[in-house]
Order: structure tokens, then C-alpha cells, then sequence
């Protein structure tokens, strides 16, 4: 295509160009998708500045523990004794204190047991209705027995479903410390029959069980700046946020069993042999995972019963939380690892099931993991980084992490469960990022910690390998999810989210990645947030404290950016409507004429004029009546013209003439904006002469129009065709719309075979439902 429209618009002049911007005055009142965020972020203070720092003033409280814990591995069963001491470090007297209470989430009359809701029962798999009918029996919940004062004194209380009120005698003043016991059992829920954050799974071919124990313990709730106590009740999606403080854990298991556990372990001589210590110590300074419990050690083990228990003393310095796992299936191996100056020990506990996966990716992944994160945010700053395989899927704690995937029982596997095992691997690891360290407000913002831990999973998996398959960062997965219905904006409280995974997960991960990609930059970008991961390490931040620091530390206004994808269910849709060609009308008649000509005779001849060429004319009769117009072409120049044209010549100044002389093509390029969410345009030019060129123009040029837009480009080169979004960075839903001129729609059809099956409502609407219900999430787990 030599032009892009007629050369009669070529002879438009400049200044009828300035008459043809169709998008200047819109017809009605648009919204300002660039205010500022001022009415939706909480007003800046002394706990938290406008920068989006913390502020002179900020505090949090702290929660110690000292606990005791026994399994009992004959009746799934952990029995437990604490003691919490409690600083109070805000300005508040506390006449009152909160304490979280997860397992009760698993009573029959829970919040979350009598707020399931069904789509109905017309059909159920086999493992369905097992999960619904155990989940009615299990006698979940805490048996609590008892809650005093340090000296024994019993302590006043109420228990208020998932919570529980303490009300000591007198009230705690800013800087006092209270330390008070809690005595407690509770069953050990299936976590193979029910999707949980924590429990157990048995092998019944050798009688045996893998414990993941999670949210086990009576937890302080947190008490913050900007929420005051946070106990909001625990209904399995919203997770937790805790105070940071410091554990001694001591738990007691059968004495074949091995324990993996937040913390390092003080005790090795008494739970170790001499041959385990060795290898420990070996693995230390390896270049590859050490085994300190080998597959065959291992499997002998699981074959025997136990001789009696042996107690596990574990302790972690400046954790929000405390996990563990225990099974003597284990196989466990190590690797030291040096994250800049901080050694940790990256370790991996699986049973042989999980073989040959689990020993040649877990623990290497824990260290790419390691690796990646600590550039993008800090160094990682525990002793301990642990990956253990077992009945959950995905879930993260302090230093430790369980995942699911395991090969099938010959040792194959499928290239899905491997990169599902190194996926869900990074995603747990990177958790002890964030929130175990940056410690946002999952019960609150499923997103700050899940979204952003997805976005730096998908920068982790893409170092991993060439061509890695990550479900989750790529503008172009996201398109789908963007311009269905079905959905809230993100900054939605977690237990009303629709959509979950693709809500709390995908959005904001990928919005994070447009963001670095194709707003700001990757400098800027990378700067702004490990900013942000470097100021609110170790504290509480808050949405606010993370948009504001990514602009204070980019000098970048993206306003407009987390207004559009945070607080709304706009979708990117951005089509190229129109694109004109113009040249500079030169004035002078000769070149104009011609052109004029050369336009003229280019028209097609209509289908009247070929059929009434070779008719006979009146005038061939009596050709006398043929006279000067009959040969006169009006776009002949005249000698007047080029009086005229040249009288006009002498009266421009060099300058001006040589703009006459100019034989760049001006293109101008008409936009809609009709998924309402603003972004950059990024434009990909073809040239006649076959060369390419790219145009980016930042989101700022909608802040006058936000529906419509035209921009201009000059170039001494002939236009082919124009691509919108041509390396598919902005998630834009509809790509039909991104070429001009257009191009045709390429698919396929598929034959078959008529079918006369007679139609079947029940199985239509069956099969309905089960579309609708596709990309909801069950349970309350990482959605990995």
C-alpha cells in the first residue's frame, strides 16, 4: 500500500490539518482517570509518612513465645502449652487482648463452615462428597484448658469463634509487657480430604503419616497504628497478620520420626546420630545437596515403629509466625548457601514418593529463589530456608514452606509437575519474603503479599531457565480475566473476592510487571521497589505505604496507574481507528497540479462510464456543438497561477521557503480508548522500503481525553501499515482492533461427524454450571 488514503488528502494544507481533530471537544463530562489518589489514601502522619516511609514515630508490638508441644502419632492429635509475653510498644492503654484461635475454623459451627454456599448437588465426584461428609464429622477446634497468668493465676476470658478476648486485671500501658499461658489440644485435621493450610496425610501401603502442622498454636493478633486489633474472624481465604517476635519451640514427636521446623536446631546430639551431624556439617560448604537422611535410610525407617519420643528444641529470632513438619518417611538434604555475607542452610525434606524430583529441584530451587529475591528486595536475613513435600499444595511460613507436587509411582513425570514442583517452590520461598518478613495485612489485602510475591515469581522463573512456562506475568494471560464480568476491583477486602487467583494473584502481578516493563522502566522500577521492600522490611506496611514509595523514590506520578488497575474492573482495549497521511502543500502550481492529475486519474471508472463509453453521442451527430471546455483541463496550469505563485514566492523569507521545500510525510493517528483503563500507546511502524520503527507514548497523553486521542508522527518515509501494542505488553483484550488498515480474522473450522444425539437439558445445564464455576478456589490454601 503506497499511501494509506487518497493523495487528495495529501493536498490538504497544514492549516486544514488543524480543522480535522475530530477529538478535541468530547460530548460529554469524562472521568479524571489521572486525579490524584488523595481521597482514597489514608492521611499521612507520624506513623506513616507521605513519602511512604515509616514515620518518625512508628511502633509495633511483640509477641514472645515459649511452647511445648507433643504429636501424637496413633491419634493425629498435637497437645500443646505456651507461654505468650506480650509488649505493649504503642501509645494506647490496652484494657484487653486478642488472640487468634485458626484451628477453631474447623469447629462444625465455624464462620466458615455456615457461610459455604453451593451451587447445588446434581453432581459430585466420589471425592467430593468424602470431603464434604469428613469435614461435617471432624471434631476440629481447640480444647482449651486452660489460660493464666504467668504464676498460674487463672486469666479472664471469652472466646469469640476464631478469637479470643484476654482481659487481665490491669490494663497494659504504653511500654508494659504481659506474659500469660494457654493450654490447648486439637485433632489434627485430613489435609488429603480437605484443602487446609496445615494437617496430615497417610500412606496406608505402609501405615504411615506425613504431618504439616500450621497455624497451630493461639496466636497474638495484631494491634496496629491503622486498624487498631485486627480480628477480623478466619474464614480460610483471608490469612493472617502477626507481630514479630521471638520463639522457643520445643516439640516432641516418636523418636524415629525427623522434624523440619522455623527455627535452628539447639538440640542436634539429642535427636541426630553421629552420621547425620557429619553430614550436616559436610553440607555446609558443598556445591550440591548433601543428604543428611538418605532415600534408603529413609525407607528402612518408615518400616519400623517407634521405641519411645524425642523432643525437638528448635529457636527463631524475629519471626511473625512458627511451622513445622514431622513423619519418619522423611529423606532430608542440605546445601549451605551464602546470600551476600548471611549463610543459610537450604534444605528439602520429602518421602520417597516424592523421588526423583524432589532431590534434583527442591533444594536448588530454595537457593535460586534466595539468589533472585535478595537482589530484587534484600538479602535474605534466616539461618534456615525449608522446602518440605506433603498433603498441602502450597503454603508458606517463617524459614519453611510445604509443597505438593510429587512424580507418578514409577518416577516419571510430567513436564507440568515439574514445573508446577520449581513454580509453587519459588512462590512458597518467596513467601518468606513477603509477608513473613515484609509484614502486610493478608487478612485484610490478599493481593500485597500474594500479588507481589507472584510478580517476583514470575522475574525468578524467567532466570530459572530459557523459555520457562510461567502461568502467571505475561500481559497476554491476563486478558481473559480482564474483560469478564464476574469480577471486583483489586483493592478488595480477601474474603470477598471474586476470582480469587486471578484477582489477588495474576492481576497484580501482572500490573507489577507492565508497571517495570512498559510504564517505568526497568531502573526506575527495580530502584522504587527494593525501596520499598528496604524501608518496610521487618515492620507493617500498608497499600498506601507501597504506591507512595514507588513514586517518592521514581520522581514518577502513577496515580493514575494504581487508580485505573487497583480501583476499578476497567480493561485495557485500545484500538487505532484511523491513520492520515499529510505532505506540506508546496504552492507552487506545477508540482500541485500534477499531483492533483496524478490523483484524478487514478479514480476508478465507474461501471456507468464503461458502459456508456461506446454508446452513441448527440454530439457525434453535430460536433459543431463541441467548444473550448470540451477540451479544457481546469488542472492545466495557467500563466496567471504562476504570476501568482511566484509574486507570493519573493514575499517569503528564506526560511519560509525552505519549509515549502519540505518533503516529510506527517501522519496523524486517531485513537479509542474502550476498555476505559488508560496505558501507553506503543505503536510498531512498517515502511514501504521494508524498514520498521517503534513509538512509545506514555499514558499521560489521555490526560486531556480519556475516551478518544489523535498524535502526530513525522517521517521522510512512505507508511505501510501500523501494529498497536505489538509485543502484546499492555494486556490489551481485543487485538482485532490493534492494525490499520485491518486485517482479517485467520481461524479454522473442524469437521465432524453429525451427531443425532437427542438433546439432554440436565447435562447442558450441568456442564453450564461447571463452566461458571471455573477459576473459583475452594478452601483457603495459595492458589497454586
Amino acid at each position: 500500500m503506497r499511501r494509506l488514503l487518497a493523495l487528495s488528502t495529501l493536498l490538504a494544507a497544514a492549516s486544514t490539518a488543524s480543522a480535522q481533530q475530530p477529538y478535541e471537544n468530547p460530548k460529554y463530562p469524562q472521568a479524571d482517570k489521572f486525579r490524584q489518589l488523595d481521597e482514597l489514601l489514608p492521611t499521612p502522619n507520624v506513623y506513616r509518612t507521605a513519602s511512604g516511609a515509616p514515620g518518625p514515630e512508628y511502633w509495633q508490638q511483640q509477641a514472645d513465645y515459649v511452647i511445648e508441644v507433643e504429636l501424637d502419632d496413633v491419634n493425629q492429635r498435637l497437645t500443646g502449652y505456651e507461654t505468650i509475653t506480650y509488649t505493649n510498644n504503642s501509645p494506647d492503654t490496652l484494657n484487653y487482648l486478642w488472640v487468634q484461635l485458626d484451628q477453631n475454623r474447623f469447629r462444625p459451627d465455624s464462620d466458615d463452615m455456615l457461610t459455604r454456599t453451593t451451587g447445588g448437588l446434581d453432581r459430585l465426584s466420589f471425592s467430593q462428597l468424602d470431603s464434604m461428609l469428613y469435614r461435617m464429622g471432624f471434631e476440629g477446634g481447640y480444647d482449651i484448658s486452660e489460660v493464666s497468668y504467668a504464676n498460674g493465676r487463672p486469666l479472664k476470658h471469652t472466646i469469640v469463634r476464631t478469637m479470643m478476648r484476654v482481659e487481665p486485671d490491669k490494663a497494659l500501658e504504653p511500654g508494659d509487657t504481659f506474659s500469660f499461658n494457654i493450654g490447648w489440644s486439637n485433632n489434627i485435621i485430613d489435609a488429603d480430604r480437605v484443602r487446609s493450610r496445615g494437617g496430615y496425610e497417610y500412606f496406608p501401603e505402609d501405615d504411615n503419616y506425613i504431618y504439616e502442622i500450621a497455624q497451630w498454636f493461639p496466636r497474638m493478633a495484631a494491634y496496629t497504628d491503622y486498624a487498631g486489633w485486627q480480628h477480623k474472624q478466619f474464614l480460610g481465604n483471608g490469612e493472617f497478620t502477626l507481630e514479630f517476635g521471638d520463639y522457643d519451640v520445643s516439640i516432641t514427636a516418636p523418636d524415629d520420626h525427623v522434624v523440619a521446623s522455623t527455627g535452628v536446631l539447639q538440640n542436634p546430639r539429642d535427636v541426630m546420630t553421629r552420621e547425620q551431624r557429619q553430614r550436616f556439617e559436610r553440607a555446609k560448604n558443598a556445591t550440591e545437596p548433601v543428604f543428611i537422611v538418605t532415600p534408603d535410610e529413609a525407607v528402612a525407617n518408615q518400616q519400623g515403629a517407634p521405641a519411645g519420643t524425642k523432643t525437638w528444641r528448635f529457636v527463631a529470632e524475629d519471626v511473625r509466625d512458627f511451622a513445622w513438619a514431622s513423619s519418619r518417611k522423611f529423606i532430608w538434604d542440605a546445601l549451605g548457601h551464602d546470600v551476600n555475607g548471611n549463610e543459610t542452610m537450604a534444605m528439602s525434606f520429602y518421602p520417597i514418593e516424592g523421588e526423583p524430583l524432589w532431590s534434583r529441584y527442591s533444594t536448588h530451587t530454595i537457593v535460586h529463589t534466595l539468589n533472585v529475591y535478595s537482589r530484587y528486595s534484600f538479602d535474605y536475613p534466616y539461618p534456615v530456608a525449608i522446602s518440605v513435600n506433603g498433603p498441602v499444595g502450597g503454603m508458606e511460613y517463617p524459614m519453611i514452606c510445604f509443597n505438593g507436587p510429587r512424580p507418578e509411582t514409577d518416577g516419571t513425570y510430567t513436564q507440568r509437575t515439574k514445573y508446577g514442583l520449581i513454580g509453587v517452590i519459588i512462590h512458597e520461598v518467596g513467601h518468606f519474603y513477603f509477608p513473613m518478613i515484609v509484614n502486610s495485612d493478608e487478612r485484610q489485602w490478599t493481593w500485597m503479599d500474594e500479588g507481589v510475591n507472584t510478580f517476583l515469581q514470575f522475574l525468578t522463573e524467567q532466570e530459572w531457565e530459557d523459555n520457562y512456562p510461567s502461568r502467571r506475568g505475561e500481559p497476554q494471560d491476563i486478558t481473559g480475566y480482564m474483560a469478564s464480568q464476574r469480577q471486583v476491583p483489586i483493592m478488595t477486602n480477601s474474603e470477598s473476592i471474586q476470582q480469587f487467583g486471578a484477582n489477588a494473584y495474576a492481576k497484580p502481578a501482572t500490573a507489577l510487571n507492565i508497571l517495570r516493563e512498559s510504564v517505568m522502566g526497568r531502573e526506575a522500577f527495580d530502584y522504587a521497589f527494593k525501596t520499598y521492600a528496604e524501608r518496610w522490611k521487618f515492620k507493617r506496611p500498608e497499600p498506601a505505604d507501597l504506591f507512595r514509595t514507588m513514586e517518592d523514590a521514581s520522581g514518577i506520578d502513577l496515580d493514575w496507574f494504581w487508580r485505573g488497575w487497583f480501583y476499578t474492573t476497567d480493561h485495557v482495549d485500545i484500538a487505532v481507528t484511523n491513520v492520515r497521511e499529510y505532505r506540506v502543500d508546496t504552492q507552487n502550481p506545477l508540482i500541485e497540479d500534477a499531483l492533483a492529475r496524478e490523483v484524478r486519474d487514478a479514480e476508478p471508472t465507474t461501471v456507468s462510464e464503461q458502459r456508456y463509453a461506446d454508446a452513441r453521442k448527440y454530439t457525434d451527430a453535430f460536433p459543431e456543438l463541441l467548444d473550448f471546455y470540451n477540451s479544457y483541463d481546469p488542472l492545466e496550469t495557467t500563466p496567471a497561477e504562476m504570476r501568482r505563485y511566484e509574486r507570493t514566492l519573493a514575499s517569503l523569507s528564506e526560511d519560509r521557503k525552505a519549509l515549502l521545500e519540505l518533503e516529510e510525510n506527517f501522519y496523524v493517528f486517531d485513537f479509542e480508548n474502550v476498555g476505559g483503563l488508560v496505558m501507553p500507546i506503543i505503536l510498531h511502524l512498517h515502511y514501504t522500503d521494508g524498514t520498521k520503527e517503534d513509538i512509545r507514548m506514555p499514558a499521560e497523553v489521555w490526560r486531556r481525553n480519556v475516551e478518544q486521542v489523535s498524535t502526530m508522527h513525522m517521517t521522510p518515509k512512505v507508511l505501510d501499515r501500523v501494529v498497536l501494542d505489538p509485543y502484546l505488553e499492555t494486556a490489551d483484550t481485543d487485538l482485532s482492533n490493534n492494525h490499520f488498515p485491518p486485517r482479517p480474522e485467520r481461524s479454522r473450522f473442524e469437521l465432524f461427524e453429525f451427531n443425532r444425539q437427542r438433546p439432554n437439558p440436565m447435562r447442558e445445564a450441568i456442564q453450564e454450571q461447571e463452566r461458571q464455576s471455573q477459576g473459583g478456589r475452594m478452601g483457603g490454601e495459595d492458589d497454586e
